[in-house]
């Protein structure tokens, strides 16, 4: 990845003013400068008006910009009154706020392409054409403090969401929407992502005589145990994981530190290097099938040919991923019989962690204020539509009331078996703990997992895997320096 781009001042220096409240009105100011304090406690409440911002109303062409479709999945499925167009980067919307074109710019994340794009367009957004300009964008985890520090992002509550509005969603998820300098909220999420492990019922019953999660989790609690399962998987002719990268989150999500000390020097946390000699152990005793992540080989040992005890996963995984890659008809219904839907089931596994996650911003500059702001609150505020994307998709929606009532029901999961994995979701969500996330952690994790391979394949020793791994970040973030 390039050094990031230092993300430049609006051009306009105007005059603050009281914002007005809900969705509607329009204004044209900067946002409000940094008044110090507490972010969390500054995010998560108060009855203040917030300072205008620079948006208005004027526009008739949304314009989005993702690094997947999975996002306009959701907007297709639950946003009402869009209808996608023939090709699906275009669509037509129409409700009470207007009639609107809709263009999704999707751009993969691959070589930090995404972030490129968002440093090219963002800076000078206020001055693009009303039908070029960025009304919405998303955001990861991995990268999302770098956005939301800036000013191309906007105030969610200078678009019009309050704190009613926000009161049902996880604190993790609005701290890492918050702008730290001036504790205003820039991003939303619809999902909270605290993970699990799942893992394939026949081959836990061939391994350890039963599937049933609670048993199966009473034998994987901790690493020891895990490590233990590895041998019994192995001796039945089945690996424990699929690749290098499958513990990794479990891991790097629960570290001690930051990737970075306060000089911007790289810092790589003793919890990384459990992982690197649990992942050397696990390729040497052959306990995983040597795959990277996202490889043809890893989605396969997912499917009805796999081989494979578990897989850790988040919310969106589960649904998003997993599902998918086990049925042997992508095409076909989903249902048992496709393939291995209905083999797979979770528990909690050895480790808490998170993985990833989705923000919604309001793009500094859009012209098209009303409209993101009911977008912001029909897909991430409102219970009802929170209840009915996870019931519809398994995923977790970042709606407390929602979720535990979800948990509380008699909500079953067909691809789970049958499992009410919601309320293992529900007990586990609270538990995220984002305080060492940092602006540098998708190209720091991307280019350590890389380096390290060699270091398991036993092409490179541990020292110059390391070295490889200093050589990639510095050529990422030249700013950053090595340990002396």
């Amino acid at each position: 990845m390039k050094k990031i781009k230092s993300i430049v001042a609006l051009a306009l220096v105007l005059t603050m003013s009281l914002a007005m409240w809900g969705c509607g009105g329009s204004s044209s100011s900067a946002p409000a400068k940094s008044n110090g304090g507490d972010s969390a406690k500054q995010s998560s409440g108060g009855d203040e008006a917030p300072a205008e911002i620079n948006a208005t109303d004027d526009g008739t062409v949304l314009n989005i910009y993702c690094w997947n479709e999975e996002f306009q999945g959701r907007f297709a499925d639950y946003y009402p009154g869009y209808t996608a167009g023939k090709d699906t980067s275009t669509g037509t919307l129409k409700n009470d706020l207007g009639e609107f074109t809709v263009n999704w710019v999707i751009t993969p994340s691959a070589d930090n392409a995404y972030q490129n794009k968002l440093d090219e367009v963002l800076p000078g957004n206020a001055d693009a054409s009303a039908d070029d300009k960025v009304d919405i964008f998303l955001i990861e985890a991995d990268y999302a403090l770098k956005y939301v520090n800036s000013d191309v992002t906007l105030d969610v509550k200078g678009l019009g969401l309050t704190d009613d509005d926000l009161s049902q969603m996880y604190q993790y998820t609005k701290t890492v929407g918050t702008n730290t300098a001036d504790g205003t909220l820039r991003a939303v999420s619809w999902q909270a992502t605290p993970g699990l492990f799942a893992y394939r019922r026949s081959i836990a019953k061939d391994v350890l005589g039963t599937d049933d999660p609670t048993e199966v989790q009473s034998k994987l609690s901790s690493w020891d145990d895990f490590d233990a399962v590895a041998a019994q998987a192995k001796d039945k002719g089945y690996y424990m994981l699929s690749g290098y990268d499958d513990a990794y989150r479990t891991f790097s999500n629960s570290v001690s530190s930051k990737w970075t000390t306060d000089d911007d020097t790289i810092n790589i946390d003793d919890n990384l290097w459990t992982w690197v000699d649990q992942t050397k152990t696990y390729t040497d005793k052959g306990y995983n099938h040597k795959t990277s992540l996202w490889s043809d080989d890893w989605t396969k040992d997912q499917g009805p040919d796999g081989k494979v005890f578990g897989f850790f996963y988040s919310t969106w995984g589960i649904n998003f991923t997993l599902l998918g890659n086990s049925l042997a008809d992508p095409d076909g219904e989903k249902a048992v019989g496709n393939g291995i839907y209905g083999d797979y089931a979770v528990c909690e596994g050895p480790a808490a962690y998170y993985w990833g996650g989705t923000w919604i911003c309001g793009a500094a500059g859009t012209d098209n204020k009303s409209l993101v702001c009911d977008v912001m609150r029909v897909l991430t505020c409102d219970q009802a539509t929170a209840k009915k994307i996870t019931e519809d998709t398994q995923d977790y929606t970042n709606n407390m009331a929602a979720m535990e009532e979800i948990a509380n029901s008699d909500f079953k999961s067909d691809f789970l078996g049958g499992q009410n994995h919601i309320a293992l979701f529900v007990a586990a969500a609270p538990n995220i703990d984002i305080s060492n996330m940092g602006p540098y952690d998708q190209g720091l994790n991307e280019s350590f997992q890389a380096a390290m391979k060699d270091y398991f394949d036993g092409n490179a020793s541990k020292d110059d895997a390391t070295a490889a791994f200093y050589k990639s970040a510095l050529e990422k973030y030249p700013n950053l320096k090595q340990p002396s």
